[in-house]
């Protein structure tokens, strides 16, 4: 029931457009949902719009994209030895020193990011917590009644959420009124599956090397970039030098009355 409520409250903090939304790990691939003419009118043929066209259901309006290695990721340290790679966030504290009764935790933590998305990786090596969520949620904090999260009002920076449906947006921006239901939720948090207990550390190193790899095939491609220009400016030079000493050796000719072929 407590995920369940959670999943709905999410839900209806960030809105459908968000829930919607499409995530991409890099710029090249959010170019890729959508190309211009040279007008800057969208092409309907390629990219998302192409694919909704050729099974007759056309992109209607606008729609959002998350780019994960242009989204600014948490700085901060992470809960050590989690493999749910959690953000070591302070709790917050009343004025009085003690911590606000009722707080749950912080929404960003609260999201179970399944085996197979816990480890992917931007370039810089950051994680879909640090960046997505972080990004939605920041510091978001969910109390277990109204009564609560309105009690820790003094330590709420960025907002806040109760399980029975009180909502705050931000510092002084509140949410009245009767729930609005979406038919898009987070999914239920099934929990962490009973695996061999080296599973996530094995599986980290994997995600690990397989990041390292790519890192290296950048750099590789960039070093190829740079020896090719290389290459190119030896050759501009190289035609300039000839074209040059073609030239003098005419002009020598000309001025010392040197017979063709001499020289």
């Amino acid at each position: 029931m407590f995920a369940f409520r959670l999943g709905l409250l999410l839900s209806e903090y960030l809105g459908l457009e968000t829930m919607l939304a499409l995530v991409c790990k890099t710029y090249d691939g959010v170019k890729a949902l959508e190309t211009y003419d040279k007008e800057g009118s969208i092409n309907k043929s390629a990219g998302l719009h192409g694919l909704a066209a050729s099974i007759g259901r056309p992109l209607v309006g606008r729609f959002h994209v998350f780019c994960l290695e242009n989204l600014r990721a948490y700085a901060g340290e992470f809960v050590a030895d989690d493999p749910q790679r959690r953000l070591d966030l302070l709790k917050p504290r009343l004025p009085s020193g003690e911590h606000p009764p009722g707080f749950l935790g912080f929404a960003v933590n609260m999201i179970y990011v399944d085996s197979t998305n816990a480890f992917c990786l931007t370039k810089d090596g950051h994680g879909l917590r640090e960046t997505l969520f972080y990004h939605l949620f920041s510091r978001l904090q969910v109390y277990r009644t109204r009564g609560d999260m309105l009690q820790a009002l003094p330590c709420v920076s960025d907002g806040a959420l109760s399980l029975d449906g009180g909502m705050i947006r931000s510092t002084g921006v509140f949410t009245l009124g009767l729930r609005e239901q979406l038919d898009v939720k987070f999914p239920k948090n099934s929990g962490i599956p009973k695996l061999p207990e080296n599973y996530f550390e094995t599986e980290k190193r994997i995600k690990e090397m397989k990041w390292q790899k790519e890192r290296m095939v950048e750099d590789m491609q960039r070093e190829q970039y740079m020896l090719d220009h290389v290459k190119r400016s030896y050759e501009v030079k190289k035609e300039e030098l000839l074209k040059f000493l073609a030239q003098g050796s005419a002009y020598s000719a000309q001025v010392f009355n040197i017979p063709p072929g001499t020289l």
